[in-house]
């Protein structure tokens, strides 16, 4: 049977969603909506009786005190209404939630064919409403064709009776499982076998894949085991092992690089041993507190003698790009489950995101994706709800905005762990899988999830037809999953532990058996979400929650008792050999046989052609702009703009606290609303040792130069974690790359190969600067191919390339989190010191971007100066001698003095006059001492009587006082150049600026 609750807001409450939904709608479309009420419907196919019905419904799925709800549809006045529910196969984690809530309650389990669905229906009340307002609001703000489906209703339409007439959104596939074998005559076929199958195999690989399979001592073997040519599974766990995602081929691959103006011209095999893996195995080498590198899902530094830190990083652009909320969600629960499969696993103890995304208020001809807006407000909630729902506090991130990231958005997501040194008395950052010890898959169940991602967005669809290509992740099934893993952890039942990502099984089993040397997989044990996937499917899904484990037969009890006991669902689905040999079988008929080592049996190598363009010969000079009248008014100005206001709106969604460790927020001050230059976590709460975190994103450099782009982020980076108190001793790195396409081609990619070249700039950048910093790179990501289309009005599509961009993040030790420091000025009448000097350096500027230029006279980091300034500076924070500090960054010293004064709720006075300045760019204007972009400097508050100890400490190096703290009438007070007032502000007048471009965010 069938039954349906309705669950609404009692009249007199405001119902946030459909006030919500009244002001986008309006906002977004300028549709005018009167009255909107938003009714939740949850659809329950079970034999229940009346009386457990009416139990559910009252007792779990209504709040008396808040709620109505109804097991007819409910009388609720609209001129249309609006039901919205997901597609077949996608994850609903409402409803996967609610059954465990009736089976607890009731004790009643549900059976294969039952399940509780949930959806929701919008009555709207609007006199000029018509149906293509109300479809236009049903498509393209309240639901996503990809995962979800709706219908729309008239008052004259709706059946009082039956209401929307929820059917169940299972999926039912009327097909029998099996494998396929695939013909590999020649190499023409199997190049069409790639592309009817979507596998997407490299034209230089198919030949190598071939003469495997028709190796006459390979044909013998697989003979044994009832196989001769490849089957589909394993040709498609090929695919998966040598995309670019999986296998890193750009980064290792061979690049000839050309530089005209510097006669330059050179080989660079593999980006990643050159500039990468050398270097922070050398490093590793040197800083004892690095454990663990480069080869597990995660990387690992020591942070004290019982505990290690567990760090790493990921993006999920397109699925973001195509289902914003699903995407992000998936991304950063699937970026937790890195730290749980590292080593023996890790328990979180922080996450952080960053965005890259179009104008919010795009209004062109050309349509993307997704509208910038509803794109950013999906990716907003789909990581508040992976973190907060995870138990895991969201402590930094960053928002920027550029016309680049129209095509597509960009979506990065951080986790850190921290696990105890050793596990049953053996280090925890050592795993391996040996013969004998049985392969288990513990957490969801797989279904198409990810299969081949946006192919399956092409298929028609019919009531019964998955969605499941694009996932959700579900974060209360990974948080149980999460508890319960550190128990068996801590028993020490797991030798091996991963994380089912990328690939799915192929990926998690394939690796790991390697070690080993062998396996054997029953995939006819694989739970499934339900019946009728291939065996390949079965294979390759990116099903979420899932993680594989190995566990020693006489231990396998224990562990599925711990299992039951958290009500995570483990099975047991093969066993680790040493055969040298992948075999899956199915119901015992061989499907998949090959060598473990297939992968290193010489495929070749991507290549591309690298061409540096210098700025000068692409025409890029530095403008000239007339010297601005007001500098009050441009000051305000500045502050308004999107990458430089006030992100409150989202930092607010995002619980820090939870756990209890934080120490330095994400927003700082006496109105905790200024963003910090980095976070300070405890993850061991008795101790005082904290982790400083953060991140730097400034790709618009890379429109001058991508070397200096990454010599400029990385020491952003640094920068920020030494003005909260930092150590650069103990500084581990992330890079994540995220780049556009560098294939070349004459039509489609015109410019391949110079951003072939930016590329390889900045990983000589990365080498350089790592180098002389010292700073290993724990852990990385390579996301390639940012491009995407926009549409016009007669279907043409037009490609928008993102910038190069790095998101690099940093993290230091802090051995006493009571000396850490704020931006924000504590006294009237302490010091205001600028460190580091001011050169005219505003190419790629926020200040030039103001009016649309870029510029040529990029910020240049001087490696060995600031490197000093940051060890003294450093020290000074340890002696207590700083009273606040803040590193400047994107917007220049104007806007940053604007921050700090905010922050503190004090006054500022400051003289342009008294800055340490560097006229080897070019002469100082006040415009360039107020925004220009130069690297390596911070902004110090001291007391006074700390100031000949202060400046001892940094005698021969770029520092000066500047001007003082005041506490009269609140006000930034900046003198020009020539000791003019410049600029005079009230705290009043910056808080309205720095609020207004999204103060009327929700």
């Amino acid at each position: 049977m069938i039954f349906c609750i309705e669950i609404a807001l009692k009249k007199e409450l405001r119902d946030a969603e459909g006030t919500s939904l009244i002001k986008k709608a309006d906002s977004y479309f300028g549709i005018k909506i009167q009255e909107a009420r938003c009714v939740n419907i949850v659809t329950i196919e079970s034999d229940l009786d009346q009386s457990q019905l009416e139990k559910v419904k009252d007792e779990i799925f209504t709040n008396p005190v808040t709620q109505v709800s109804s097991l007819k549809p409910m009388d609720i006045g609209f001129h249309w209404c609006i039901w919205v529910g997901y597609r077949p196969g996608v994850k609903d984690n409402p409803g996967a939630t609610a059954m465990e809530a009736v089976t607890d309650h009731l004790g009643k389990s549900f059976g294969p064919d039952e399940g509780i669905y949930t959806s929701k229906r919008y009555c709207l009340k609007g006199d000029a409403l018509d149906r293509e307002d109300v479809e236009k609001l049903a498509s393209e703000l309240l639901s996503n064709s990809i995962i979800q489906q709706f219908k729309v209703f008239s008052i004259d339409e709706w059946n009082k009776d039956i209401g929307a007439d929820v059917k169940p959104a299972k999926v039912i596939l009327d097909h029998t499982p099996c494998f396929e074998v695939i013909s590999i005559e020649s190499d023409e076929q199997l190049a069409k076998i790639s592309d009817v199958r979507n596998l997407a195999l490299n034209p230089r690989d198919i030949p190598v894949i071939r003469e495997y399979f028709l190796d006459p001592k390979v044909m013998e073997s697989r003979k044994k085991v009832g196989l001769c040519e490849p089957t589909d599974l394993e040709l498609e766990y090929i695919s998966q092992a040598r995309s670019d995602h999986c296998n890193h081929n750009t980064f290792q691959g061979i690049f000839r690089y050309k530089d005209a103006a510097n006669n330059e011209e050179c080989i660079e095999n593999s980006l990643f041993k050159t500039y990468i893996q050398e270097p922070t195995l050398t490093l590793k080498d040197k800083k004892d507190w690095v454990v663990s590198v480069l080869w597990d899902n995660a990387g690992v530094g020591r942070f004290d003698d019982e505990n290690n830190y567990v760090v790493t990083s990921e993006t999920h652009n397109s699925p973001s790009n195509m289902e914003a909320y699903g995407g992000a969600i998936t991304g950063i629960v699937g970026v937790y489950r890195d730290p749980m499969g590292t080593g023996l696993g890790s328990k979180l103890f922080m996450g952080s995101f960053g965005y890259c995304v179009g104008d919010l208020n795009y209004n062109g001809p050309l349509k993307p994706p997704l509208h910038p807006r509803r794109l950013l407000d999906g990716v907003i909630e789909g990581v508040k709800d992976g973190g907060n729902k995870s138990g895991v506090p969201t402590s930094f991130g960053q928002i920027l905005f550029h016309p680049g990231y129209m095509g597509k958005s960009l979506v990065f997501v951080t986790a850190l762990g921290i696990m105890p040194t050793r596990v049953a008395g053996k280090p925890s950052h050592e795993k391996k899988t040996s013969p004998g010890e049985l392969i288990i898959m513990s957490g969801g169940r797989v279904g198409k999830d990810g299969i081949h991602g946006v192919t399956a967005s092409s298929e028609s669809y019919s009531e019964n037809t998955p969605a499941g290509h694009v996932q959700i992740g579900d974060p209360y099934t990974q948080k149980k999953m999460h508890d319960f893993l550190l128990i068996c952890r801590d028993e020490g039942l797991i030798p091996f532990i991963t994380d089912n990502g990328g690939g799915g099984l192929s990926s998690s089993v394939g690796e790991s058996a390697m070690i080993s040397n062998g396996c054997v997989v029953w995939l006819d044990k694989v739970p499934l979400k339900y019946e009728g996937l291939d065996m390949w499917e079965i294979w390759i899904s990116e099903s979420q929650e899932r993680m594989t484990i190995a566990v020693k037969p006489e231990n396998l009890d224990r562990f599925m008792e711990l299992s039951a006991e958290h009500e995570v669902e483990s099975t047991v689905i093969g066993e680790y050999t040493d055969t040298g040999k992948l075999h899956i079988k199915y119901k015992d008929e061989t499907c998949a046989y090959v060598d473990m080592d297939l992968l290193d049996k010489g495929f070749p190598s991507w290549e591309f052609d690298a061409t540096w363009i210098s700025p000068e010969t692409r025409g890029l000079t530095e403008p000239v702009i007339s010297s601005p009248s007001d500098f009050n008014k441009l000051l305000l100005s500045m502050l308004e703009r999107p990458n430089l206001s006030s992100k409150e709106w989202i930092f607010r969604q995002y619980d820090h606290e939870v756990q209890g460790g934080s120490v330095i927020k994400p927003l700082v001050g006496v109105k905790y609303n200024i963003p910090s230059d980095a976070s300070v976590t405890r993850p061991v709460l008795a101790s005082q040792k904290g982790l400083a975190f953060s991140q730097s994103l400034l790709p618009w450099y890379s429109k001058i130069d991508a070397y200096h782009m990454m010599t400029c982020t990385i020491d952003e980076a640094v920068r920020r974690l030494i003005a909260v108190g930092g150590n650069f001793d103990h500084i581990g790195g992330l890079d994540n790359f995220c780049w556009p396409n560098i294939q070349f081609d004459f039509k489609k990619n015109p410019d391949g190969t110079f951003k072939a070249a930016q590329l390889v700039r900045a990983c000589r950048a990365l080498k350089e600067t790592c180098e002389k910093y010292e700073i290993p790179l724990l852990s990385g990501k390579d996301s390639m191919y940012v491009d995407g289309h926009l549409v016009g009005e007669f279907g043409e599509r037009v490609k928008v390339s993102a910038m190069e961009t790095i998101q690099f993040s940093a993290t230091s030790v802090i051995d006493d989190v009571s000396k850490c420091v704020s931006m924000d000025p504590k006294v009237s009448g302490d010091l205001v010191y600028v460190l580091g000097s001011t050169a005219n350096e505003l190419g790629a500027s926020e200040y030039y971007e103001a009016f649309d230029k870029t510029g040529l006279n990029i910020p240049h980091v001087e490696l060995d100066k600031f490197k000093k300034v940051y060890k003294t500076l450093q020290t000074a924070i340890e002696k207590e001698l700083v009273a606040s500090c803040h590193a400047v960054a994107r917007g220049g010293l104007g806007v940053h003095l604007s921050y700090m004064a905010m922050a503190g709720g004090l006054g500022l006075e400051v003289n342009l006059s008294d800055l340490p300045m560097d006229a080897g760019r070019g002469k100082l204007l006040n415009e360039t001492a107020l925004f220009s972009e130069s690297a390596g400097r911070f902004i110090v508050t001291i007391p006074s009587e700390n100031r000949s100890v202060f400046e001892k400490l940094f005698k021969g190096m770029a520092m000066t006082c500047v001007g003082m703290v005041t506490d009269l009438h609140n006000h930034l007070k900046i003198s020009s150049l020539n000791k003019e007032t410049l600029i005079d502000l009230s705290m009043e007048e910056l808080e309205k600026a720095f609020n207004k471009t999204f103060g009327d965010m929700i």
